[in-house]
């Protein structure tokens, strides 16, 4: 069986790399709730890419139907061609797209296929595929042919929690929640975008972002791509450590509400390096 460890610029908790090698063992899809920036999205890729397997990508909608993942007929081109004279309409086959989830499972070899941000459907999305995902396998009637999947694809499948995913297509799955990385953790993942940062400033960095992020009362806190972003502000910047202990430079790169900019104005505390005209411009 293939063991995911982790790569070199994805930096995993053991709990998350231990269910991830579950949901390969079990040949069950993996369903990642975390809040966003924490990388969910990521994850698919750097999964695909610990195990150099082929990566396919499915991004959901709100109009997103369930069918479109399996396969598409093209219906307009058909009767185009069959008024225009162009091709063998008799053969329905050439206007059967598969979608990703059908590629996924046509592939000569086992893939890795990230259904991203499943909860942005209608909610009888996931009921759609539970079939689908079970078996993987599906049905074209046009066609009278059945695709079934060669080798079982590794599904990931990420949630933003905007609705609830109905209990049997929970059942079918395992399910982690990516924690907000804790200071320790979040070092780790700066190390790997900015080896070289300099130690008095990243740790001045972390303890103002993690300042910020305790107020219960933003309407987004920064994640860690927001962190990611402000970090290296800093460093073109050439912010200081010195600096950065009296002000809050860049800050648009860190709250894109104004609302939370107030909410920090409020406080009393820190001296922000930007005026009210730079507040309309980097805050939306």
């Amino acid at each position: 069986m293939d063991y995911f460890q982790g790569t070199v610029d994805y930096v995993i908790s053991p709990d998350l790399r231990d269910n991830v090698n579950v949901s390969i063992a079990l040949q069950r899809p993996l369903i990642v709730k975390g809040e966003p920036g924490t990388g969910k999205t990521l994850l698919a890729h750097a999964i695909a890419k610990g195990l150099n397997k082929p990566f396919y990508i499915w991004n959901i909608k709100s109009t997103t139907k369930a069918k479109e993942g399996l396969y598409v007929y093209d219906t307009v081109q058909r009767l185009n061609d069959a008024r225009f004279g162009e091709g063998d309409v008799s053969d329905i086959k050439q206007y059967i797209k598969l979608g990703k989830l059908g590629e996924a499972f046509d592939a000569d070899e086992q893939v890795v296929l990230l259904i991203d941000e499943i909860d942005k459907a209608d909610i009888e999305f996931p009921n759609d595929l539970l079939n689908e995902l079970d078996e993987m396998s599906f049905y074209i009637p046009e066609t009278k042919q059945t695709i079934k999947a060669k080798t079982r694809p590794i599904v990931i499948i990420t949630s933003n929690s905007e609705k609830e995913l109905p209990d049997p297509f929970l059942r079918r799955c395992i399910f982690h929640y990516i924690e907000f990385p804790d200071e320790e953790l979040m070092r780790s993942i700066v190390k790997v975008h900015y080896p070289d940062i300099e130690a008095k400033l990243l740790h001045e960095a972390l303890r103002k972002f993690y300042w910020i992020r305790q107020f219960d009362t933003l309407r987004k806190k920064p994640s860690t791509s927001e962190l990611i972003d402000w970090l290296q502000a800093l460093i073109v910047g050439g912010i200081s450590q010195k600096k950065l202990e009296k002000e809050l430079p860049f800050v648009g790169a860190l709250l894109k509400k104004k609302e939370d900019i107030d909410t920090l104005d409020k406080t009393g505390k820190g001296h922000y390096a930007y005026n009210n005209s730079q507040r309309t411009r980097d805050v939306y």
